[in-house]
């Protein structure tokens, strides 16, 4: 690890924390939508594509809390076998990711409490950010101390769909984005930040990559989507399909 101290030791429990945190997210995922298929928010019934795109990712979210427990169990062979699996699973992840973006916006409008634009280019932004941290992690694999940082940070940005789902979105208006999409991505990473200050004294670099990743990705997102050219693209991309019948600012849904 970088720039913090080391040993067996203080391995055995960071291993505790990524296993915990892990668990902890996971959870957070299955919980937004859990909560919101009780809620009638969402069904069975959705198009095939809608279910693809729920196994791609929690396959990935099956994937990540076993390497963590592996790690924790002290298998470590495994870990490194089933680790290949990121190879299928990141470019299937990005595919999917954009191609439920696509089918959330020109079918369904998107979410209403995110105005069009910057759903349509943030949304693929942080999907992109994801999969490029978890891509650096998997080329950093034999540095522990970066790998699993920057893994954790990857996954903390998926975890954002689920958190929104328990997010208050429609009383969040101009900036439900900003604070359930961007904010809560933070929180994780901001806590492994916390349990780095309290194990070592100091964090490790990689927290930093993850929140400064986020945070330079949003504002030139938000800088693109919100350009003349923003509004004339997503005006281009949704001509033709139902969800140019809604306005492409945010509204509170009825």
């Amino acid at each position: 690890m970088a720039t913090i101290p080391y040993s067996a030791e203080a391995d055995r429990g960071e291993a505790r924390f990524f296993f915990t945190m892990a668990c902890v997210m996971a959870a957070t995922i299955v919980a937004g939508f859990s909560f919101n298929l009780a809620m009638g928010r969402s069904s069975f019934s959705m198009p095939w594509l809608v279910h693809f795109h729920a196994w791609v990712m929690m396959g990935w979210v099956g994937l990540y809390l076993t390497q963590n427990s592996l790690i924790f169990a002290g298998n470590v062979a495994l870990h490194r076998r089933l680790g290949w699996l990121s190879l299928i699973w990141l470019p299937a992840i990005a595919v999917m990711g954009l191609l439920i973006t696509r089918w959330s916006l020109q079918a369904e409008g998107g979410p209403p409490f995110f105005d069009q634009n910057e759903f349509l280019v943030s949304n693929p932004a942080m999907l992109f950010l994801a999969v490029g941290l978890a891509g650096r992690a998997v080329a950093m694999r034999r540095n522990t101390g970066w790998h699993r940082r920057l893994m954790f940070c990857s996954f903390a940005i998926l975890t954002d769909p689920g958190i929104g789902r328990l997010m208050p979105n429609p009383f969040l208006i101009p900036y439900a984005w900003w604070i359930s999409g961007v904010g809560m991505s933070l929180i994780f990473p901001l806590i492994g930040m916390w349990a780095d200050k309290r194990r070592y004294g100091t964090a490790h670099p990689a927290w930093f990559v993850g929140i400064g990743g986020v945070l330079v990705v949003q504002a030139i997102a938000d800088l693109i989507a919100y350009s003349p050219a923003g509004y004339r693209f997503t005006e281009w991309f949704l001509s033709g399909t139902p969800g140019a019948a809604r306005q492409m600012a945010a509204f509170f849904p009825a």
